[in-house]
């Protein structure tokens, strides 16, 4: 298709980019540390480490891997924590060690732990002492050999550390009580570490930096292979993007999302040590009071998140009330941004929420909405630079513009293939084409909507609904606070919309919802059954989760 998109971007925005301006992602470190030295780079409950700082660290943990541990390239290190210092520290570190890291949620069960870290091949652990006892109640099915913990309060200065970590073990309880064998204190790394022994492994495009698992939502979890080459291009697409409206070594990004989802990944830790830009890290955002209360200290430049993250502050007293003169731009992902919260989170910050969309098999950006485009168009915006979109119809033939069907991507920034899963891979990549999985179409400017999941789709009398559009509607009813929708069986229609919903306003009938339902979307759209909840069950992201909620009911 013409790539029509193009002169819709802000001038300054180019068409192509070079996928191979850094040889791998260490020379985008190397960079960022020599010219940011004294700069913030992460902040954390209060503690700041400089870019210098983080060199320090950083290059210290890979010597502890490479010397003391015997880690070579190549060699897969999982690391499993929340946002905090040791994150982005245990991340880099692997990285500048010539290993691969295998980014793991903590929240994962004992099954899906050993399902990860068997597929990996992972011999190597880092991980944080409240997830300790998971990890003990797998390694037995596992091959991993080096385990490194840590407790919430280690990189703190002094007293802080160990009222921190006390009160984290002792008093709130949060640390199970677990045994496991040959231990390493992630501080005695960072002391043991020798950074001038240190040897800088030869890395090139090809090679694998990270093993990012999909969410398994489809199936059984696969690990995307993300080479040094996807990762570099993503970066150089995402500062494309954005590059006109950011400041070198002036920016403040607050990172809610966890650094191991590929979203806060890329468009905040390795995005921003890029720009030299301060990453204020939020253990624990799920706690709206105190993230808000954290907010109000710092004036903050770039926030990213999900629609449920942006609804949720919305929502919590004291948020309409901080200073947002700084926010030039935020930027949502992960799941689709409903236009009610899009519109109350502009008028409240007076600054521009933008979609973009993004895959883990993609590093993960794909297309993005131009920060110059007025208001909310509902759409996911357009290609980033040198990535190519077309929508597929189910016979294999290329849809019209303004015809929905399969979303498919070339660029740099896709993924090499699935880890040790060949035909899972040839499934969804041919010819340098990835098969998203996702419905979309185009409009007349290139914009690009997604409809929905190619799952999620809900087919009443054979007329498609997507869940998408459902909630969407049901958003904009003033009493809602969130909503889901699925499809449940039906003998004579095949199926019918059912809809999980969050109340803001107690009062509100399923009555009232239904009749709101009926005023906006056509009949057989319009949900038969509405069953309310205290909560929606989430992702730890904060996507909610459809799949759950169709094997409850």
């Amino acid at each position: 298709m013409e790539k029509i998109w193009l002169k819709r971007f802000p001038e300054g925005v180019p068409a192509e980019i070079d996928p191979k301006h850094y040889d791998s992602l260490l020379e985008l470190f190397e960079k960022s540390f020599a010219d940011y030295k004294q700069l913030p780079a992460f902040e954390n409950m209060g503690k700041q480490l400089s870019y210098q700082e983080m060199d320090v660290a950083t290059k210290a943990f890979a010597s502890y891997l490479q010397n003391q541990l015997g880690v070579k390239k190549g060699d897969k290190v999982a690391v499993m924590m929340p946002n905090l210092l040791q994150t982005p520290v245990a991340i880099l570190g692997t990285l500048r060690a010539g290993a691969t890291v295998v980014n793991v949620n903590p929240l994962y069960t004992v099954r899906e732990l050993e399902h990860q870290l068997n597929d990996s091949e992972t011999t190597t652990i880092v991980i944080l002492a409240n997830f300790a006892k998971t990890l003990q109640d797998a390694l037995p099915k596992t091959h991993v050999k080096n385990i490194i913990i840590t407790e919430i309060g280690d990189m703190m200065n002094g007293f802080k550390k160990h009222l921190v970590n006390f009160v984290v073990k002792r008093v709130k309880k949060m640390v199970p009580s677990y045994e496991l064998p040959n231990v390493i204190a992630f501080n005695n790394v960072l002391k043991a570490g020798d950074p001038s022994a240190y040897q800088r492994p030869h890395l090139t495009s090809d090679c694998l930096a990270f093993l990012q698992y999909t969410g398994g939502t489809t199936g059984v979890s696969k690990g995307a292979m993300l080479t040094h080459g996807n990762m570099v291009a993503n970066l150089e697409q995402v500062t494309g993007c954005l590059d006109p409206l950011l400041t070198k070594g002036k920016e403040v990004v607050v990172t809610a999302l966890p650094l191991y989802h590929i979203f806060a990944l890329t468009a905040n830790c390795l995005t921003f040590m890029k720009y030299g830009g301060h990453n204020l890290l939020i253990t624990n955002p799920r706690d709206m009071k105190g993230f808000v209360k954290e907010l109000a200290s710092k004036k903050f430049t770039v926030m990213t998140g999900v629609n449920t993250l942006f609804n949720g502050l919305l929502n919590t007293p004291g948020f309409s009330d901080l200073d947002f003169s700084s926010l030039k731009i935020s930027l949502g992902g992960g799941m689709a941004v409903q236009r009610p919260v899009a519109e109350k989170w502009q008028t409240v910050t007076n600054s521009r929420l933008v979609e973009g969309y993004g895959l883990t098999e993609c590093a993960p950006l794909v297309t993005i909405s131009p920060y110059n485009t007025e208001g909310f168009n509902g759409s996911i915006g357009l290609p980033a630079p040198s990535t190519e979109l077309k929508i597929m119809r189910e016979d294999g033939t290329e849809a019209d513009k303004g015809e929905s069907g399969e979303l498919w991507v070339k660029g740099p920034q896709v993924m090499a293939g699935y880890y040790n899963r060949p035909e899972a891979t040839q499934e969804c990549l041919r010819d340098g084409w990835f098969a998203t999985g996702d419905i979309a179409t185009y409009d007349d400017d290139g914009f690009f909507f997604i409809v929905d999941r190619k799952k999620d789709m809900i087919i009443v009398s054979g007329f498609n609904v997507f869940p998408n559009e459902i909630e969407e509607v049901v958003a904009m009813h003033p009493s809602v606070l969130e909503v889901a929708a699925i499809g449940v069986p039906h003998d004579v229609s095949g199926e019918q919309v059912k809809i999980f919903v969050v109340k803001k306003d107690q009062s509100v009938t399923e009555k009232d919802i239904i009749g709101h339902c009926r005023d906006n979307l056509t009949n057989y759209k319009v949900p038969k059954f509405v069953e309310f909840r205290e909560e929606l069950p989430k992702t730890n992201v904060g996507k909610i989760l459809r799949r759950a909620l169709k094997e409850a009911s």
